[in-house]
């Protein structure tokens, strides 16, 4: 099972994400970016206020598609549980955003973003969407990059939420403004009832 959390910058994925290493020890745990080469070009690339959006966005879809063959795709063959801190959403999500914020000339930019990624991607078995609101998200984010504004999370967050209204079953929404401590319960619960099915 592919289990995915998403969520604007600041909602405390990555929070969530290191507390369930203790309680699913087992499970293979990654993230998007990766740490290989191709997600340190990401990295370069999302630290550059001047990259070129669809530069970067072959950029995240190449470490992405590294990822699913070297991590993702071997541990599911193996039955393992993969919990992904980012995934495919944030992709469509984010660099849609960027792409309509952009000088591209492109229509449709999230539905261009997930046509790429149909022809080779794995979709996650479920996802957690830790919703919060933009202003929020950049206050914990600390508006520190071109990501990390509340204008450009609020697309993102509209985007996301046109993600859900496409796949309502495959996403379960977690409200993240609440204190860690009750977001980590919800979440563990709905782990709980997944690995019980």
């Amino acid at each position: 099972m592919l289990i995915t959390l998403e969520g604007l910058d600041g909602s405390g994925k990555t929070t969530v994400w290191e507390a369930l290493h203790d309680v699913y020890p087992d499970a293979t745990f990654t993230r998007e970016p990766t740490d290989s080469w191709y997600g340190e070009a990401v990295d370069r690339s999302i630290a550059a206020d001047d990259a070129d959006p669809l530069a970067e966005l072959f950029l995240l879809t190449a470490d992405h598609a590294d990822h699913l063959s070297g991590t993702v795709a071997p541990a599911l063959a193996e039955d393992a549980m993969v919990i992904s801190d980012r995934y495919s959403d944030s992709r469509f999500a984010y660099q849609a955003a960027t792409l309509e914020a952009s000088d591209v000339d492109l229509d449709r930019p999230l539905e261009y973003i997930k046509g790429i990624h149909a022809a080779f991607s794995r979709p996650p078995d479920v996802t957690i969407y830790l919703d919060l609101d933009a202003r929020e998200a950049a206050e914990r984010a600390g508006r520190t990059n071109k990501f990390e504004q509340d204008g450009y999370l609020a697309a993102v967050r509209r985007n996301y939420e046109r993600l859900i209204d496409a796949e309502p079953d495959r996403f379960v929404r977690v409200d993240a403004s609440r204190s860690p401590e009750a977001v980590l319960d919800q979440v563990e619960a709905v782990f709980a009832d997944l690995t019980a099915e």
